[in-house]
C-alpha cells in the first residue's frame, strides 16, 4: 500500500472519529427527573411552531469502536499537532484553525501534515518517530493529490 493512500486513509479516519463523535447523544445528569406526567400535545399546539431538526441515527457498534481506536491515536502527537488534526477533522476552516492555535496557514498545514505521517508512521509498526524533522518526514512521505 502507497503511503499517500495511507495519509488519506488516516484522515478519513480521524474525519469519522469526529463525525461519530457529533453523533453520540448528548449526556444528561443523573438523578434528575420529573413527576409531572406527560403532555399529550395536540395538532392545533403544533401550529405554528418550526419543527425540530432532523438528527442523524445514532453511531452503530462498530462506528464507535473505530472512533475509540482512532482516537487512542492522538496521545502520540504533539498538542497542538493533535489540536490542529482535530480541528480539522471536524470540519473547521483554516482561517478559524489559525487563530485558534495561533499560526500561520502555511505553518498549521504543515504541522497537519506532519501529525498525519506521525501516524501512518506509528501505524506501519516503527517506534517513536526520533531524530527525522518535520519537514524531512513530510518530505519523504509521497502524497496523492497534494
Amino acid at each position: 500500500m502507497e503511503t499517500g493512500s495511507e495519509l488519506r486513509l488516516v484522515e478519513e479516519r480521524l474525519i469519522e472519529a469526529a463525525a461519530v463523535l457529533r453523533r453520540l447523544p448528548a449526556q444528561r445528569g443523573q438523578g434528575y427527573f420529573s413527576t409531572w406526567p406527560t403532555m399529550f400535545v395536540e395538532f392545533s399546539d403544533l401550529v405554528g411552531q418550526t419543527p425540530e431538526p432532523m438528527r442523524l441515527p445514532p453511531p452503530s457498534a462498530a462506528a464507535i469502536s473505530r472512533m475509540e481506536a482512532t482516537l487512542g491515536w492522538m496521545p502520540w502527537l504533539e498538542p497542538i499537532d493533535a489540536k490542529i488534526a482535530w480541528l480539522r477533522a471536524s470540519g473547521t476552516r483554516w482561517k478559524e484553525i489559525c487563530w485558534e492555535v495561533g499560526l500561520a496557514r502555511a505553518a498549521a498545514h504543515e504541522h497537519w501534515l506532519y501529525a498525519l505521517c506521525v501516524i501512518a508512521w506509528r501505524l506501519n509498526g516503527r517506534g517513536r518517530v526520533k531524530r527525522i524533522g518535520k519537514r524531512r518526514l513530510i518530505a519523504s512521505t509521497p502524497r496523492q493529490g497534494a
